[in-house]
Protein backbone atom coordinates (compact mmCIF):
# COMPACT_ATOMS: atom_id res chain seq x y z
CA UNK A 1 0.00 0.00 0.00
CA UNK A 2 1.72 3.18 -1.21
CA UNK A 3 1.71 6.04 0.73
CA UNK A 4 1.39 8.91 -1.95
CA UNK A 5 -1.44 10.50 -3.16
CA UNK A 6 -1.15 9.59 -6.66
CA UNK A 7 -2.45 7.39 -9.75
CA UNK A 8 -4.60 5.14 -7.21
CA UNK A 9 -8.26 5.43 -8.01
CA UNK A 10 -10.96 7.80 -6.07
CA UNK A 11 -12.25 5.07 -4.11
CA UNK A 12 -8.77 3.71 -3.13
CA UNK A 13 -7.44 5.27 0.12
CA UNK A 14 -4.13 5.72 -1.73
CA UNK A 15 -5.73 8.93 -2.91
CA UNK A 16 -6.89 10.37 0.33
CA UNK A 17 -3.29 10.05 2.20
CA UNK A 18 -0.36 13.03 1.49
CA UNK A 19 2.67 11.15 2.18
CA UNK A 20 5.18 13.78 3.37
CA UNK A 21 8.35 11.59 3.20
CA UNK A 22 7.06 10.54 -0.52
CA UNK A 23 9.44 12.50 -2.50
CA UNK A 24 12.49 11.21 -0.41
CA UNK A 25 11.61 7.53 -1.01
CA UNK A 26 11.51 8.07 -4.66
CA UNK A 27 14.53 10.09 -4.97
CA UNK A 28 16.04 7.00 -3.18
CA UNK A 29 14.32 3.49 -4.89
CA UNK A 30 16.61 0.81 -3.42
CA UNK A 31 16.06 -3.22 -2.50
CA UNK A 32 16.62 -3.80 1.05
CA UNK A 33 17.70 -7.44 2.51
CA UNK A 34 17.32 -8.47 6.19
CA UNK A 35 19.82 -10.13 8.54
CA UNK A 36 18.09 -11.91 11.79
CA UNK A 37 20.24 -11.89 14.54
CA UNK A 38 17.78 -13.35 17.24
CA UNK A 39 19.83 -17.22 17.71
CA UNK A 40 23.00 -14.91 18.27
CA UNK A 41 22.22 -11.95 19.79
CA UNK A 42 18.71 -12.30 21.25
CA UNK A 43 20.41 -15.49 23.19
CA UNK A 44 22.57 -12.78 24.82
CA UNK A 45 19.49 -10.80 26.35
CA UNK A 46 19.59 -11.33 30.36
CA UNK A 47 15.77 -11.84 29.98
CA UNK A 48 16.18 -14.78 27.21
CA UNK A 49 15.69 -18.34 27.98
CA UNK A 50 18.41 -20.54 26.00
CA UNK A 51 16.30 -22.42 23.07
CA UNK A 52 16.86 -25.98 22.30
CA UNK A 53 18.29 -26.45 19.00
CA UNK A 54 15.01 -28.22 17.50
CA UNK A 55 13.40 -24.82 18.57
CA UNK A 56 15.58 -22.46 16.74
CA UNK A 57 15.58 -25.04 13.49
CA UNK A 58 11.92 -24.17 13.46
CA UNK A 59 12.31 -20.95 14.08
CA UNK A 60 14.83 -20.77 10.99
CA UNK A 61 12.12 -22.46 8.79
CA UNK A 62 9.67 -19.76 9.60
CA UNK A 63 12.25 -16.94 8.70
CA UNK A 64 12.36 -17.90 4.67
CA UNK A 65 8.67 -17.38 4.56
CA UNK A 66 9.03 -14.21 5.75
CA UNK A 67 11.36 -12.68 3.66
CA UNK A 68 14.26 -12.66 5.58
CA UNK A 69 17.31 -13.51 3.42
CA UNK A 70 20.40 -14.38 5.97
CA UNK A 71 20.51 -15.25 10.05
CA UNK A 72 23.48 -15.44 12.66
CA UNK A 73 22.63 -18.77 13.85
CA UNK A 74 25.55 -18.57 16.93
CA UNK A 75 29.30 -18.08 17.88
CA UNK A 76 31.08 -21.39 17.26
CA UNK A 77 34.21 -19.57 19.23
CA UNK A 78 32.29 -19.37 22.29
CA UNK A 79 33.17 -23.27 23.25
CA UNK A 80 32.59 -27.08 22.37
CA UNK A 81 28.77 -26.88 23.26
CA UNK A 82 28.25 -23.77 20.94
CA UNK A 83 30.03 -25.70 18.33
CA UNK A 84 27.83 -28.24 18.47
CA UNK A 85 24.70 -26.94 18.59
CA UNK A 86 25.50 -24.39 15.59
CA UNK A 87 26.70 -27.46 13.61
CA UNK A 88 23.61 -29.35 14.49
CA UNK A 89 21.71 -26.29 13.03
CA UNK A 90 23.38 -25.62 10.07
CA UNK A 91 23.13 -29.33 8.71
CA UNK A 92 19.49 -28.95 9.50
CA UNK A 93 19.67 -25.66 7.11
CA UNK A 94 21.32 -27.75 4.60
CA UNK A 95 19.18 -30.97 4.77
CA UNK A 96 16.34 -28.49 4.72
CA UNK A 97 17.72 -25.98 1.90
CA UNK A 98 16.78 -23.55 3.40
CA UNK A 99 17.04 -20.28 1.41
CA UNK A 100 19.12 -18.68 4.00
CA UNK A 101 22.61 -17.35 4.47
CA UNK A 102 24.14 -19.08 7.09
CA UNK A 103 25.85 -16.70 9.37
CA UNK A 104 28.24 -17.33 12.68
CA UNK A 105 29.90 -14.30 14.63
CA UNK A 106 33.65 -14.64 14.94
CA UNK A 107 36.68 -12.60 16.28
CA UNK A 108 39.41 -12.13 14.59
CA UNK A 109 40.88 -14.44 16.09
CA UNK A 110 42.00 -18.07 13.89
CA UNK A 111 40.97 -20.25 16.56
CA UNK A 112 37.36 -18.61 16.16
CA UNK A 113 38.15 -18.93 11.65
CA UNK A 114 38.67 -22.57 12.84
CA UNK A 115 35.66 -23.36 14.81
CA UNK A 116 33.46 -21.71 11.68
CA UNK A 117 35.28 -23.91 9.30
CA UNK A 118 34.56 -26.82 10.82
CA UNK A 119 31.05 -26.33 11.28
CA UNK A 120 30.98 -25.64 7.15
CA UNK A 121 32.82 -28.63 6.51
CA UNK A 122 30.33 -30.51 8.72
CA UNK A 123 27.21 -29.11 7.11
CA UNK A 124 28.60 -28.76 3.91
CA UNK A 125 27.10 -25.58 4.06
CA UNK A 126 29.00 -22.22 2.81
CA UNK A 127 28.89 -19.70 5.93
CA UNK A 128 29.69 -16.42 5.80
CA UNK A 129 31.36 -15.64 8.80
CA UNK A 130 30.92 -12.52 10.86
CA UNK A 131 33.97 -11.35 11.61
CA UNK A 132 34.42 -8.44 14.57
CA UNK A 133 36.67 -6.23 16.33
CA UNK A 134 36.50 -3.40 18.26
CA UNK A 135 36.88 -0.25 16.51
CA UNK A 136 36.26 2.85 18.71
CA UNK A 137 39.29 4.81 20.62
CA UNK A 138 37.34 3.79 23.88
CA UNK A 139 37.60 0.21 23.13
CA UNK A 140 41.34 0.12 22.18
CA UNK A 141 41.84 2.00 26.06
CA UNK A 142 39.89 -0.54 27.36
CA UNK A 143 41.79 -3.82 25.54
CA UNK A 144 45.72 -2.08 25.24
CA UNK A 145 45.51 -2.51 21.52
CA UNK A 146 47.01 -0.25 18.53
CA UNK A 147 45.58 0.54 15.20
CA UNK A 148 48.79 -0.90 13.35
CA UNK A 149 48.47 -4.29 15.49
CA UNK A 150 44.69 -4.88 14.96
CA UNK A 151 45.13 -3.73 10.91
CA UNK A 152 47.88 -6.44 10.99
CA UNK A 153 45.21 -8.85 12.71
CA UNK A 154 42.77 -8.15 10.04
CA UNK A 155 44.28 -8.44 6.91
CA UNK A 156 45.58 -11.83 8.22
CA UNK A 157 42.00 -13.15 9.67
CA UNK A 158 40.35 -12.03 6.66
CA UNK A 159 42.65 -13.70 4.42
CA UNK A 160 42.34 -17.26 6.50
CA UNK A 161 38.74 -17.09 6.55
CA UNK A 162 38.71 -16.51 2.77
CA UNK A 163 41.44 -19.12 1.83
CA UNK A 164 39.32 -21.69 3.55
CA UNK A 165 36.30 -20.77 1.64
CA UNK A 166 34.10 -18.63 4.00
CA UNK A 167 32.51 -15.75 3.20
CA UNK A 168 33.23 -12.41 5.17
CA UNK A 169 31.09 -10.14 6.64
CA UNK A 170 33.75 -8.10 8.31
CA UNK A 171 32.06 -6.21 11.18
CA UNK A 172 33.87 -2.68 13.24
CA UNK A 173 32.58 -3.30 16.69
CA UNK A 174 31.52 0.27 17.84
CA UNK A 175 31.87 1.94 14.53
CA UNK A 176 29.36 4.79 15.68
CA UNK A 177 32.00 5.80 18.16
CA UNK A 178 34.81 5.41 16.07
CA UNK A 179 37.33 7.94 14.10
CA UNK A 180 36.62 8.33 10.60
CA UNK A 181 40.36 7.68 9.71
CA UNK A 182 40.59 4.44 11.68
CA UNK A 183 37.00 2.72 10.15
CA UNK A 184 38.20 3.36 7.03
CA UNK A 185 41.52 2.26 7.45
CA UNK A 186 40.26 -0.94 9.06
CA UNK A 187 37.54 -1.70 6.61
CA UNK A 188 39.57 -0.99 3.54
CA UNK A 189 42.10 -3.20 5.19
CA UNK A 190 39.61 -5.90 5.10
CA UNK A 191 38.29 -5.12 1.76
CA UNK A 192 41.91 -5.78 0.57
CA UNK A 193 42.10 -9.08 2.43
CA UNK A 194 39.30 -10.57 0.30
CA UNK A 195 35.62 -9.73 2.63
CA UNK A 196 32.51 -9.48 0.56
CA UNK A 197 30.52 -7.10 3.01
CA UNK A 198 31.15 -4.59 5.88
CA UNK A 199 29.06 -3.78 8.53
CA UNK A 200 28.54 -0.48 10.96
CA UNK A 201 27.49 -1.41 14.37
CA UNK A 202 26.10 0.71 16.73
CA UNK A 203 27.04 -1.23 19.51
CA UNK A 204 25.92 0.29 22.19
CA UNK A 205 22.72 1.91 20.70
CA UNK A 206 24.72 5.48 20.51
CA UNK A 207 23.57 6.79 17.03
CA UNK A 208 20.96 8.97 15.80
CA UNK A 209 19.53 8.68 12.21
CA UNK A 210 21.35 12.19 11.21
CA UNK A 211 24.60 10.59 12.17
CA UNK A 212 23.72 6.63 10.92
CA UNK A 213 23.34 8.67 7.47
CA UNK A 214 26.56 10.36 7.89
CA UNK A 215 28.29 7.65 8.36
CA UNK A 216 26.93 5.00 5.84
CA UNK A 217 27.47 7.47 3.36
CA UNK A 218 31.05 8.48 4.99
CA UNK A 219 31.68 4.49 4.09
CA UNK A 220 30.03 4.17 0.89
CA UNK A 221 32.25 6.85 -0.45
CA UNK A 222 35.44 5.46 0.87
CA UNK A 223 34.64 1.83 -0.58
CA UNK A 224 33.90 3.46 -4.12
CA UNK A 225 36.68 6.05 -4.10
CA UNK A 226 38.85 2.94 -3.92
CA UNK A 227 37.14 0.97 -6.67
CA UNK A 228 34.85 -1.42 -4.29
CA UNK A 229 31.65 -0.59 -5.49
CA UNK A 230 30.63 -4.13 -5.25
CA UNK A 231 31.36 -4.59 -1.58
CA UNK A 232 27.47 -4.49 0.02
CA UNK A 233 27.25 -2.53 3.54
CA UNK A 234 25.33 -4.05 6.79
CA UNK A 235 23.43 -1.78 9.45
CA UNK A 236 23.50 -3.68 13.19
CA UNK A 237 22.37 -1.26 15.66
CA UNK A 238 21.11 -1.33 19.36
CA UNK A 239 18.63 0.27 20.98
CA UNK A 240 19.66 1.95 23.83
CA UNK A 241 18.33 5.49 22.86
CA UNK A 242 15.10 4.28 21.49
CA UNK A 243 16.30 5.36 17.92
CA UNK A 244 17.54 1.61 16.51
CA UNK A 245 14.76 1.59 13.81
CA UNK A 246 14.98 4.89 12.98
CA UNK A 247 18.79 4.82 12.60
CA UNK A 248 18.46 1.35 10.44
CA UNK A 249 16.41 3.12 7.88
CA UNK A 250 18.40 6.30 7.81
CA UNK A 251 21.22 4.04 7.08
CA UNK A 252 19.27 2.13 4.50
CA UNK A 253 18.15 5.46 2.96
CA UNK A 254 21.97 6.62 2.81
CA UNK A 255 22.81 2.89 0.76
CA UNK A 256 23.00 0.14 3.67
CA UNK A 257 21.89 -2.83 1.41
CA UNK A 258 21.64 -4.91 4.58
CA UNK A 259 19.28 -4.43 8.11
CA UNK A 260 19.83 -6.43 10.75
CA UNK A 261 17.67 -7.07 13.82
CA UNK A 262 16.25 -9.25 16.11
CA UNK A 263 12.86 -10.76 17.12
CA UNK A 264 10.69 -8.22 19.41
CA UNK A 265 13.76 -6.28 19.37
CA UNK A 266 15.10 -8.95 21.86
CA UNK A 267 18.97 -8.73 22.96
CA UNK A 268 21.76 -7.00 24.98
CA UNK A 269 20.89 -4.71 27.49
CA UNK A 270 17.37 -3.19 25.81
CA UNK A 271 18.13 -4.95 22.65
CA UNK A 272 18.04 -4.19 19.00
CA UNK A 273 15.83 -2.87 16.02
CA UNK A 274 13.02 -5.65 16.05
CA UNK A 275 13.19 -7.12 13.21
CA UNK A 276 9.31 -6.52 12.71
CA UNK A 277 9.18 -3.57 12.55
CA UNK A 278 12.11 -3.14 10.11
CA UNK A 279 10.10 -5.71 7.66
CA UNK A 280 6.98 -3.59 8.06
CA UNK A 281 8.71 0.08 7.74
CA UNK A 282 10.81 -1.28 4.40
CA UNK A 283 7.42 -2.44 2.73
CA UNK A 284 6.15 0.94 3.73
CA UNK A 285 9.10 2.75 1.77
CA UNK A 286 9.14 0.51 -0.98
CA UNK A 287 12.26 -1.45 -0.30
CA UNK A 288 10.63 -4.93 0.20
CA UNK A 289 7.81 -7.16 -0.58
CA UNK A 290 8.24 -9.46 2.72
CA UNK A 291 5.26 -11.56 3.52
CA UNK A 292 4.37 -9.94 6.66
CA UNK A 293 1.35 -12.14 6.87
CA UNK A 294 3.20 -14.51 8.35
CA UNK A 295 4.91 -11.87 11.03
CA UNK A 296 2.54 -12.80 13.86
CA UNK A 297 3.46 -16.72 13.34
CA UNK A 298 7.28 -14.60 13.61
CA UNK A 299 6.93 -12.98 16.56
CA UNK A 300 4.39 -15.77 18.63
CA UNK A 301 7.18 -18.36 17.99
CA UNK A 302 9.87 -16.49 19.06
CA UNK A 303 8.06 -14.82 22.51
CA UNK A 304 7.43 -19.07 23.30
CA UNK A 305 11.23 -19.70 22.30
CA UNK A 306 12.58 -17.00 23.90
CA UNK A 307 10.28 -16.92 27.37
CA UNK A 308 9.86 -13.61 26.51
CA UNK A 309 6.23 -12.03 26.32
CA UNK A 310 5.23 -10.12 23.75
CA UNK A 311 4.10 -6.41 24.91
CA UNK A 312 0.54 -5.51 24.50
CA UNK A 313 2.27 -2.17 23.00
CA UNK A 314 4.54 -3.94 20.77
CA UNK A 315 4.53 -2.06 17.13
CA UNK A 316 2.56 -4.51 14.65
CA UNK A 317 2.53 -7.21 16.72
CA UNK A 318 1.49 -6.33 20.61
CA UNK A 319 -2.55 -7.27 21.50
CA UNK A 320 -3.22 -3.57 21.55
CA UNK A 321 -1.42 -2.74 18.04
CA UNK A 322 -4.63 -2.32 15.85
CA UNK A 323 -7.04 -1.72 18.92
CA UNK A 324 -8.84 1.18 20.05
CA UNK A 325 -11.49 2.27 23.21
CA UNK A 326 -11.90 5.62 22.47
CA UNK A 327 -15.22 6.85 21.24
CA UNK A 328 -13.85 9.53 18.93
CA UNK A 329 -12.13 6.91 17.16
CA UNK A 330 -14.70 4.23 17.16
CA UNK A 331 -17.04 6.91 15.59
CA UNK A 332 -15.00 7.01 12.14
CA UNK A 333 -14.38 3.40 12.08
CA UNK A 334 -18.08 2.80 12.56
CA UNK A 335 -18.94 4.81 9.67
CA UNK A 336 -16.51 3.29 7.30
CA UNK A 337 -17.48 -0.05 8.89
CA UNK A 338 -21.62 0.85 7.80
CA UNK A 339 -20.09 2.10 4.10
CA UNK A 340 -18.55 -1.56 4.10
CA UNK A 341 -15.07 0.40 2.86
CA UNK A 342 -12.71 -2.46 4.56
CA UNK A 343 -10.17 -0.26 3.26
CA UNK A 344 -10.86 2.81 5.21
CA UNK A 345 -11.89 1.09 8.24
CA UNK A 346 -8.30 -0.17 8.22
CA UNK A 347 -6.71 3.18 7.46
CA UNK A 348 -8.60 5.77 9.48
CA UNK A 349 -7.07 5.29 11.92
CA UNK A 350 -3.54 2.97 11.60
CA UNK A 351 -0.80 4.15 9.77
CA UNK A 352 -0.26 0.55 8.59
CA UNK A 353 -3.12 -2.14 7.32
CA UNK A 354 -3.96 -4.54 9.67
CA UNK A 355 -4.40 -6.72 6.72
CA UNK A 356 -1.29 -7.01 6.39
CA UNK A 357 -0.18 -8.70 8.72
CA UNK A 358 -3.95 -11.25 8.75
CA UNK A 359 -4.72 -9.07 11.29
CA UNK A 360 -8.02 -6.74 11.67
CA UNK A 361 -9.01 -3.53 13.20
CA UNK A 362 -10.54 -4.14 16.81
CA UNK A 363 -12.62 -1.38 18.81
CA UNK A 364 -12.88 -2.54 22.20
CA UNK A 365 -15.87 -0.89 25.06
CA UNK A 366 -14.14 0.38 28.07
CA UNK A 367 -14.53 3.23 30.45
CA UNK A 368 -13.46 5.69 27.92
CA UNK A 369 -16.02 4.66 25.50
CA UNK A 370 -19.32 5.92 23.39
CA UNK A 371 -22.34 4.85 21.58
CA UNK A 372 -20.04 4.39 18.49
CA UNK A 373 -17.78 1.67 20.02
CA UNK A 374 -20.94 -0.53 21.28
CA UNK A 375 -22.72 -0.17 17.88
CA UNK A 376 -19.28 -1.08 16.26
CA UNK A 377 -19.12 -4.55 18.48
CA UNK A 378 -22.67 -5.43 18.26
CA UNK A 379 -22.44 -5.15 14.59
CA UNK A 380 -19.46 -7.48 14.30
CA UNK A 381 -20.96 -9.88 16.71
CA UNK A 382 -24.37 -10.15 14.84
CA UNK A 383 -26.27 -8.81 17.56
CA UNK A 384 -29.05 -6.44 17.14
CA UNK A 385 -28.11 -2.84 18.27
CA UNK A 386 -31.32 -1.80 20.30
CA UNK A 387 -31.49 1.33 22.31
CA UNK A 388 -31.78 -0.97 25.33
CA UNK A 389 -28.92 -2.96 24.81
CA UNK A 390 -26.95 -0.06 23.86
CA UNK A 391 -27.49 2.01 27.23
CA UNK A 392 -27.14 -1.31 29.05
CA UNK A 393 -23.77 -1.78 28.15
CA UNK A 394 -22.48 1.47 28.09
CA UNK A 395 -23.70 1.98 31.65
CA UNK A 396 -21.92 -0.87 32.72
CA UNK A 397 -18.62 0.42 30.76
CA UNK A 398 -18.89 3.11 32.46
CA UNK A 399 -18.46 1.91 35.33
CA UNK A 400 -15.67 -0.16 35.03
CA UNK A 401 -12.44 0.27 35.68
CA UNK A 402 -11.25 -1.62 32.58
CA UNK A 403 -11.60 -2.49 28.87
CA UNK A 404 -14.61 -5.15 28.96
CA UNK A 405 -14.14 -8.45 27.78
CA UNK A 406 -16.14 -10.34 25.24
CA UNK A 407 -17.38 -12.56 27.76
CA UNK A 408 -18.39 -9.78 29.96
CA UNK A 409 -19.76 -8.21 26.43
CA UNK A 410 -21.80 -11.25 25.22
CA UNK A 411 -23.56 -11.59 28.54
CA UNK A 412 -24.99 -7.97 28.37
CA UNK A 413 -25.80 -7.98 25.06
CA UNK A 414 -27.76 -11.48 25.91
CA UNK A 415 -29.15 -9.71 29.08
CA UNK A 416 -33.04 -9.55 28.84
CA UNK A 417 -34.37 -5.94 30.39
CA UNK A 418 -32.33 -3.25 31.85
CA UNK A 419 -29.19 -3.79 33.81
Amino acid sequence: MSREAGPAGPDSTESLVYDWGAAERESGRRTVSFCDETLREGLQSPSSRLPTVEERLEFLHLLGGLGVDAANVGFPGAGSKARSEVASICRGIAAARLLLQAQCAARTRIEDLEAVHAVAESAGLTIEVGLFIGSSPLRRAAEGWRLDDQLRVVARSVAWAVAHGLRVLFVTEDTTRSRPDDVRRLYLEAVRAGATRVCIADTVGFATPLGAQRLTAFLLGALSDTGARDVGIDWHGHNDRGLAVACALAAASAGAGRLHGTALGIGERVGNAPMEQLLVNARMFEWSKANLGRLMDYATLASCMLGVEIPAGQPFVGRDAFSTATGVHAAAMLKALERNDGELLDSVYSAVPAAWLARRQQVEVGPLSGVSNIRFWLRLHGYPASDEAIARILRFAKGADHVLSDEELHRLARAPGPL
